[in-house]
């Protein structure tokens, strides 16, 4: 349990109807009934808890503003320890100044994250719930807030729980086995172990099999768009985004450096860059020869590549760099044929030949459609449509699937020396480090730096 008492504004900053202010910790009853008087003559004392209590904040004799403030008692809170929410008028200069009186009663200001850190420190959460929350503040689509929902959540922590549970099991009993031979202690033979071994990895192996998805959906797919001057690129980009964010003239080099942000197109969050068109460098002035070198480098790096092809133009020198371009890149590449409401010089039995997806669209005739035929082909590029948010519990994150692999890994090391006849002493030590592995998972063990660099990501108030 933390000693100290913290506030912040749970609320976001800026004018509104209501400001909800918190506190947590040892005292927090203690600071509010300092601040916050009811109207009538009981204190806040004499109200059950989980109870709006209206009344005044007063500090110093003077009457800052009326509201409601509500008691959670340990370990019944969000924070697992005792717990004030004051609601307030909603205006910033209000908002800040009742604020500094909780702190000059004795309240420090809360760090990022430090109100879930605690949730989880004191065992209301574990890490993988805490990182969900994480992904719902900072949802950019409807498929990040399903995938971050209680239902996912709970799904993903079951999971953990069950593969955790039959490590120790089996651990449990090799153990009695090791330290008492001749007893015919352990709840399971040799062949049991062995059954149970493979269960476990086959429960780990499908775990892992849905990052992929997960990581598509949670942490965005990088993307490029790239192609030669004034094929469409900027158009492409903006109707990605809905957006007029990149500037679309005629003008050959009118895109000079690298244009990136998020976007949800239909489950998949791209992190996408439009990119200076590819061209001949020596026929291009400084700026721009340095922003086709930036267009290389970022398609080269990316792992979903957008190529943009012409139709109403014959393949030229900088088609054939994009081809090598693509050649170069390991991972998935579309290639677009733009306009094609225009007399077909494309050579596009070309283009099929050195691309496996290829998508024909009009960029300004049809922009619904072009849309929904890319959104279509990129799910099933980087989703599995067998996989349901809030059905199916699901990784999203780069520790989660690391922490697997690794447990995965040990699993099978077990495995196999239990095939072999080596010594259940091997065995035991590979499982008690897999246990070990599934334990950070939920926050079992896990190092104050990740636990730092995880909660440091979220918001002050939360």
């Amino acid at each position: 349990m933390y000693s100290s008492v913290i506030a912040a504004v749970s609320t976001p900053p800026g004018k509104g109807g209501v400001a909800v202010i918190r506190l947590s910790g040892e005292g927090a009853f203690e600071i509010a009934q300092k601040l916050f008087f009811p109207r009538g003559k009981r204190g806040i004392f004499d109200y059950p808890v989980r109870h709006q209590i209206y009344g005044d904040v007063i500090y110093g004799g003077e009457r800052l503003d009326d509201g409601m403030l509500t008691l959670f008692r340990a370990p019944a809170s969000y924070t697992g320890e005792d717990t004030a929410e004051l609601s307030i008028h909603g205006g910033m200069l209000i908002t800040r100044r009742v604020l500094e009186c909780l702190f000059n009663l004795g309240a420090r200001p809360a760090e990022a994250g430090e109100f879930t850190r605690r949730a989880f420190v004191n065992g209301k959460l574990s890490l993988t719930e805490a990182e969900a929350i994480g992904t719902l503040l900072e949802a950019k689509s409807d498929e990040q807030i399903r995938l971050a929902s209680t239902n996912s959540r709970e799904k993903l922590a079951l999971e953990i729980q069950k593969i955790r549970e039959s490590l120790c099991g089996l651990l449990s009993s090799m153990y009695a086995r090791i330290d008492y031979p001749d007893e015919d202690l352990g709840d399971f033979t040799s062949e049991e172990s062995i059954s149970r071994l493979g269960k476990i990895k086959e429960s780990i192996e499908e775990l892992m099999s849905t990052y992929r998805t997960g990581r598509a959906i949670n942490e965005g797919i990088n993307t490029v768009i790239c192609g030669k001057p004034n094929v469409g690129k900027s158009s492409i980009y903006n109707l990605i985004f809905g957006d007029e964010l990149a500037i679309v003239t005629d003008v050959e080099g009118t895109t000079r450096d690298v244009l990136t942000g998020q976007a949800a197109l239909g489950r998949v969050m791209l992190n996408l860059s439009d990119t200076a068109g590819i061209r001949d460098i020596n026929e291009a002035e400084a700026v721009e020869r340095i922003g086709i070198e930036r267009a290389k480098k970022r398609a080269l790096e990316c792992e979903l590549l957008i190529c943009v092809f012409d139709n109403s133009r014959p393949l030229s020198r900088e088609d054939e760099e994009i081809f090598a371009l693509k050649d170069g890149v390991i991972s998935e590449a579309v290639a677009i044929i733009n306009k094609c409401d225009l007399k077909t010089e494309l050579d596009l039995g070309k283009i099929k030949e050195k691309f496996n997806n290829v998508i024909f669209i009009s960029a300004k005739e049809n922009e619904k459609e072009a849309i929904s035929e890319l959104t279509k082909l990129i799910e099933r590029l980087f989703t599995d449509e067998k996989i349901s948010m809030g059905q199916h519990a699901i990784v999203s994150t780069a520790r989660q699937n690391s922490r697997l692999t690794v447990a995965h890994s040990l699993v099978s090391s077990a495995l196999d020396a239990f095939l072999l006849g080596i010594s259940e002493d091997a065995a035991s030590s590979d499982i008690e480090l897999a246990l070990g592995e599934i334990g950070e998972l939920d926050g079992r063990g896990v190092s104050d730096e990740v636990v730092s660099d995880i909660f440091s990501k979220f918001c002050v108030g939360k």
